[in-house]
């Protein structure tokens, strides 16, 4: 199948048309009429770009022919989305921007059409690298957590996974380097192992994006944006450091990046340690300590009708398993357990332009290996630390997992109908894992999915409606390996799981304009979800989830059907959201003790029932017309899980209510600063799953400031900030340390600089 999908790819290059074209205009500002300096005029599709100079002119050259979405934006003014005919030979436009508090837009990549999110159907949220490292972020996942409706589950500081509406694990897919990440994310005691150096932005789908995606996005899609390469004819570095006080976190980042007409480049280096975290009042959490490594290299090239780009991430993740409040140090190097990480990315995009239609070839490659270190405790840390060292080098993990994957994605854009835009297109992937250590949590075992889907997309003149079929099939296949019903008792047999899952998955969304600056969007789409190795198969202690987990080699699918319903008005000065789900999931899988032990670990076995999701969240965005520098933003979340025989969900989120005032100025001295100053309040979580307890409600106060110092060529951002100000003594429910009674992170403040040379 593979090579049919490459030769495809290629016999449709043949249908190529050579083209030299120019596209150049001005920016101006619609009330004064002058040009607008240092504006983006961007064409997402083909992924090229400009500024424009002091007068408001931009030229963009080696464009095919073809209609493409056009996304000019600019602080200060509201954000322009066209679609334009790009002919051969030169074009020209005039384009007049409106003045606008709101917040820039940009076009979403993780849904089709390349539209911005008031333009598009499903309701995604996006969020930028810069604001989430201008909030304190510590890690990536950190910062996603910022997002409503968006939560993590966590063990210390340096594992998090993302949890969106209450649904987490393999119900969340994340994409990185436009392929799907394969890290063995069934494990709740590992991270994303994704470092936020050299991501752009973020996107997050809240609901089934199975239509999209097929298994494992039936909660949502974690969409990670790699960073942009630099415009036709640039060449740019960068340096950054970020330094946490509660950690003596040290971030460091450096990148470079050029582009020529048809090629472009970059490549980044960054290196990140941090040391025990703090609970409030100055305890140390023993080994929450981790160090990363991380390198990103891309190339890419565009000639007339043909783009590609080829992209790589290797990242080393050292990571320290907690186990208690012990002896205090300051060292970084984790103590065991530990785990020893690393994951290699390749992926390569490559796009073929028609006269109105385009064909997108996307293949990815993802390596994974990750060991666990097992076996001395840390009681007498500072005796022991240097020979620990050395022992890392020396010892064999007792746990060695190697997860290759690849993967491919090839949809082709037809040319519109009229009003009508259609997509189609096959995915899928072949993914092995072996096992080289003496601890076996899943057998070796093979999975080879293979799906095909279409949708389409219908403008009409206050209504966009999107509609969407697919099917999919998975196969997992292991070899013979020990299944324990009984924990070590006579029922232990040798057994295989042979099994195939399929689906038909369907999507339909409006998107209606109520008035000139009211928008409401209903979508209902179904998902699916084939269960992993690790419940199917599992046999063996989690130490990071502190639990021994007993696969259920019969489960079913997961089979799910959500409604959405947004209504969002937006004005020039106002901004307010009221999203709404409700979700019903079959067959919903989950873990319940049993009430016995091995080898002082809890016994978990995985379970079936229906269940229900139901919630959303409320937002509202205030700026004064009579005070231009200031913004009021509230957002309130929230979300309840049950399963029909009448028990909560676990790992569901508490309900979160947030307050920021924020100062943007623009004039003078601190003309490009800003500051803020945020409230959260995270209420009482007292509807826990079958093995929590309750979680008290607690409230954390975040402030920060930034400037950006402006020169001809070396602009510098700093920033400061500090999260919980007050040095709040408390335990998140989504905490994997809750059970042990060891607290969140204390006071923390972040000081980070960023250079531009």
């Amino acid at each position: 199948m593979n090579k049919y999908l490459i030769t495809l790819s290629f016999l449709l290059c043949i249908q190529v048309i050579v083209a030299q074209n120019i596209f150049k205009g001005t920016v101006i500002d619609n009330e004064t009429k002058q040009g607008i300096p240092f504006a983006s005029v961007y064409l997402p599709q083909l992924e090229k770009g400009a500024s424009t100079d002091e007068s408001g002119a931009f030229e963009i050259t080696n464009i095919p022919a073809g209609s493409y979405k056009l996304v000019v934006s600019v602080l200060g003014f509201a954000t322009f989305s066209k679609n334009v005919d790009i002919t051969t030979g030169n074009n020209t436009l005039q384009i007049s921007l409106e003045p606008s508090a709101v917040e820039i837009e940009q076009v979403i990549v993780s849904t089709p059409f390349h539209k911005l999110q008031s333009e598009n159907v499903m309701k995604v949220s996006q969020k930028s690298l810069t604001q989430m490292q201008q909030q304190g972020a510590n890690t990536l996942i950190d910062g996603i957590a910022t997002i409503p409706g968006v939560n993590s589950v966590s063990t210390g500081t340096a594992i998090g996974k993302p949890v969106i509406r209450g649904l987490s694990s393999n119900r969340v897919l994340v994409y990185t380097q436009n392929i799907r990440l394969e890290n063995q994310q069934f494990g709740g005691e590992h991270g994303l192992g994704l470092n936020d150096n050299g991501v752009e932005s973020v996107e997050v789908i809240k609901g089934p994006a199975s239509l999209l995606y097929g298994s494992d996005a039936l909660g949502g899609v974690l969409y990670i944006n790699p960073e942009r390469f630099a415009d036709a004819g640039t060449t740019q570095g960068s340096l950054s450091s970020i330094l946490n006080s509660n950690t003596n976190g040290l971030n460091l980042s450096a990148g470079a990046k050029t582009s020529g007409n048809s090629f472009k480049f970059l490549a980044r280096g960054s290196f990140v340690s941090h040391e025990d975290y703090k609970i409030g009042g100055g305890d140390r959490v023993t080994n929450t300590r981790f160090k990363e490594y991380d390198f990103k290299t891309g190339v890419g090239y565009q000639k007339n009708n043909f783009k590609t780009d080829l992209r790589y991430n290797y990242n080393n993740s050292l990571v320290g398993i907690p186990e208690g409040i012990e002896e205090q140090s300051a060292y970084r190097t984790p103590l065991e357990p530990y785990q020893d990480l690393q994951t290699h990315i390749l992926s390569s995009k490559t796009n073929f332009f028609f006269k109105n239609s385009s064909l997108d070839a996307t293949f990815g490659f993802v390596a994974n290996k990750r060991q666990e270190f097992e076996g001395h405790h840390h009681h007498e840390e500072g005796e022991a630390h240097e020979e620990e060292e050395e022992a890392h080098e020396e010892e064999h993990a007792a746990l060695d997992m190697q997860l290759n994957t690849f993967s491919y994605n090839v949809a082709y854009n037809l040319a519109p109908i009229g009003k009508l835009e259609t997509v189609f297109g096959v995915q899928g992937m072949v993914q092995t894992n072996k096992n080289h250590g003496e601890e076996t949590l899943i057998p070796n075992a093979s999975t080879d999915d293979f799906g095909v889907f279409v949708t389409s997309h219908i403008h009409l003149k206050n209504n966009d409606i999107q509609l969407g079929l697919r099917y999919d099939n998975r196969n997992i296949a292991t070899d013979h390996h020990e299944h324990d019903h009984d924990h070590g008792d006579v029922h232990e047999d040798e057994i295989e799981v042979n099994r195939s899952f399929n689906s038909f998955n369907a999507s339909a969304g409006l998107r209606t304009e109520l008035a000139p600056k009211l928008v409401t969007r209903i979508n209902l789409a179904t998902g699916f979800r084939a269960p992993n190795l690790s419940e199917l198969t599992s046999n063996g202690a989690h130490h990071g989830a502190n639990r021994y987990e007993i696969g259920n080699p019969d489960l079913k699918s997961e089979q799910n059907i959500q409604m959405d319903f947004s209504i969002e008005l937006k004005s020039k000065h106002i901004e307010m959201y009221v999203n709404a789900f409700y979700n019903k999931v079959a067959n919903f899988i989950y873990l319940q003790p049993d009430g016995t032990l091995v080898n002082a670990i809890p016994v978990f076995h995985y379970h079936q029932d229906d269940a229900k999701l139901y919630g959303g969240e409320i937002g509202f965005h205030f700026h004064p017309h009579s005070i231009e520098w200031l913004h009021y933003e509230s957002s309130y979340e929230g979300v309840i899980g049950k399963q029909d025989n009448g028990d909560y969900i676990p790992l569901i989120p508490a309900n979160v209510l947030t307050n920021t005032f924020r100062a943007e100025i623009n004039q003078g001295f601190l003309s490009d600063s800003y500051a803020f100053i945020t409230l959260q309040n995270i209420l009482k979580q007292d509807k826990p799953g079958l093995f929590e307890t309750a979680s008290s409600g607690y409230s954390l106060l975040n402030i920060g400031i930034g400037k950006t110092f402006s020169s001809e060529k070396n602009p510098v951002k700093i920033w400061l900030s500090a999260n919980n100000l007050l040095d709040k003594t408390y335990i998140s429910h989504l905490s994997r340390l809750k059970s042990d009674g060891i607290s969140n992170m204390g006071r923390n403040i972040t000081l980070g600089v960023s250079l531009t040379l």
